[in-house]
């Protein structure tokens, strides 16, 4: 059980807007919860720690984040439990990732006890939002922004951490169709591919929409260099299985450390799955294609969880996977992770935080 220490201004909303939500019909990301959570950076501290009703902000046209991009954010998700209480699943993963994010974008660290605190007590006051339906969940954002009011290219000087809540239903509802992308880049080496900056997704819109525009759902990024070794899905990490080897690419500067991801690998190995996290090649998976070995592909994230892939498009053609009820490792990971976040299997790894 999570404990509350820190001082924390509340100042609730006179109106609950929960009953004009439908917990049966929630679509991701629209909708949001009663409350925000609020602290300010000046003067080297944080400070002003609030919560607040869920509302629009007053910023200035100067604000140095829509000039210079100093925006991160983090993806978390709250779980109903059957017996009624709350789940949170890593969130001391998602701090440290922030303070990376922070660090490359020479933003200011974030203490665990506001991260975590502010956390906790938010979603505890705003806890009836989190949903019960099967695949549902309360999908958490907490993102931090530059707010100096100045033209000029250089670290801002004051900051806002804000998280805000969101019940949600699943992100992708079907299997999704990749396109390799070999023209457009997501990361380089170097460059910031590995932090959640605002930009990395940014970039990203414009060839994912003609992707779409041609029948798929999401890309698989190729490395910048010579478009050959695959990367990330979207905005998932990518792993395959072949001949019961699960591959996925290494960390490193382009990649993002996703959290489910580590999760995935940390359950393989304990089942005795051989596991290999090296540089991997659309050469390499098309060859596995055609010799039938390419069992599983498939994407993980805090939204997406497992996200099936049905097909993979490259240079014209289209490669069709296995159907999805055939997948015995994305699929038994899949009810594994759920039923650890939900509080039906027992959690080895020490991953759950309950905090009602």
């Amino acid at each position: 059980m999570l404990q509350t220490s820190l001082k924390i201004d509340v100042r609730k909303t006179p109106v609950s807007r929960i009953s004009e939500l439908d917990m049966k019909n929630l679509q991701f990301g629209k909708y949001f919860s009663d409350h925000m959570f609020v602290a300010e950076y000046a003067d080297g501290q944080w400070s002003k720690a609030e919560i607040l009703p869920y509302g629009k902000m007053e910023i200035s046209p100067a604000n140095s984040a829509f000039h210079y991009g100093q925006a991160i954010f983090e993806g978390m998700k709250a779980y109903r439990t059957e017996d009624g209480k709350i789940n949170l699943f890593r969130p001391e993963a998602n701090w440290r990732r922030l303070n990376i994010s922070a660090e490359r974008m020479a933003m200011p660290n974030v203490s665990e006890e506001l991260f975590m605190e502010g956390l906790t007590q938010l979603v505890q006051m705003d806890s009836a939002w989190v949903p019960s339906e099967k695949g549902t969940s309360l999908y958490i954002r907490p993102f931090m922004i530059s707010t100096d009011e100045y033209i000029g290219v250089k670290p801002a000087d004051t900051y806002k951490f804000i998280i805000i809540t969101s019940p949600v239903a699943a992100y992708y509802n079907a299997p999704v169709r990749v396109l390799v992308e070999t023209n457009y880049i997501r990361a380089v080496e170097g460059g910031i591919g590995f932090v959640k900056a605002a930009g990395n997704y940014g970039r990203s819109l414009f060839p994912t929409r003609l992707a779409q525009q041609r029948g798929y759902q999401q890309i698989i990024w190729t490395d910048a260099r010579n478009h050959r070794f695959l990367e990330e899905s979207g905005t998932m990490n990518a792993m395959f299985m072949i001949d019961d080897i699960l591959i996925t690419p290494p960390l490193g500067d382009t990649i993002l450390a996703g959290i489910t991801r580590d999760s995935v690998l940390t359950l393989a190995r304990d089942w005795g799955y051989r596991v290999q996290e090296r540089k991997i090649s659309i050469d390499e998976v098309l060859d596995a294609h055609k010799k039938k070995t390419l069992q599983e592909a498939f994407g993980t994230g805090t939204a997406a969880t497992i996200a099936h892939i049905s097909g993979i498009g490259f240079e014209g053609r289209d490669y069709e996977l296995a159907p999805v009820e055939e997948r015995i490792f994305s699929n038994r990971v899949a009810v594994e992770l759920e039923g650890i976040r939900k509080g039906r299997i027992e959690d080895k790894h020490n991953w759950v935080y309950q905090i009602k």
